[in-house]
């Protein structure tokens, strides 16, 4: 564990070499593509930037700020994309990924529980850019879906950001005590594999009997 921390120290002190400036675009941008492109692993880089705002090398308000930025401007083009080319158009195209079944299914849900489904998005993994699409081409309220996508986004950023800020502060309790579970973890592990191989093999021997 103290070769990964010293290695992301290398890496961290490399980035830094260029300015902070940098490193604040970064967490921008991310969060920017991860709605557009979800491989892009935005909540791990989140968590990378409260770590470095807790070690004193980052603002951990400009961080949300521009983390929170990021993921809520290209929420809102992606909702104005689905608004402006309208219901018809999609309707049309019938697209494999993203089919006229699944518009009207959505759709339906958006007229029941749009406020829900935008105040949840942030924490659902994968469709978020199919949820604003879809609040645009429902042509729901841009000033609601900004308020609701504001606050998944405020909660769950602030909930990451939090976390990773109390881990680096509270490092050596938690690495203390990450160390203990390990000692005591191990040996109740390898106790319980031993049982269940020693319980197998004497089932085998009183079958072959």
């Amino acid at each position: 564990m103290e070769q990964f921390l010293q290695l992301t120290n290398d890496i961290l002190d490399q980035l830094f070499a260029y300015g902070p400036f940098w490193i604040y675009a970064f967490l921008f941008l991310s969060s920017f593509i991860e709605n557009i492109f979800p491989p892009i692993p935005g909540d791990f880089i989140t968590v990378a930037g409260g770590a470095l705002a807790a070690s004193g090398r980052l603002n951990i308000f400009a961080v949300f700020l521009l983390v929170y930025a990021g993921g809520i401007l290209s929420m809102m083009l992606i909702y104005y994309l689905g608004r402006s080319q309208g219901r018809d158009f999609f309707l049309k195209k019938n697209y494999k990924i993203f089919s006229r079944d699944d518009i009207l299914r959505l759709d339906d849900w958006f007229q029941k529980k749009g406020a829900v489904l935008l105040i949840f998005n942030r924490f659902i993994v994968g469709v978020r850019a199919v949820i604003a699409l879809v609040a645009g081409i429902s042509r729901y309220s841009p000033v609601r879906k900004f308020i609701f996508v504001s606050i998944s986004f405020w909660i769950f950023n602030g909930l990451l950001l939090f976390s990773s800020y109390l881990f680096v502060i509270n490092f050596e309790t938690v690495y203390y005590y990450l160390r203990l579970y390990e000692k005591i973890a191990w040996p109740i592990i390898i106790a319980i594999a031993v049982i269940i191989v020693i319980f197998k093999i004497r089932k085998a021997k009183l079958n072959e009997r």
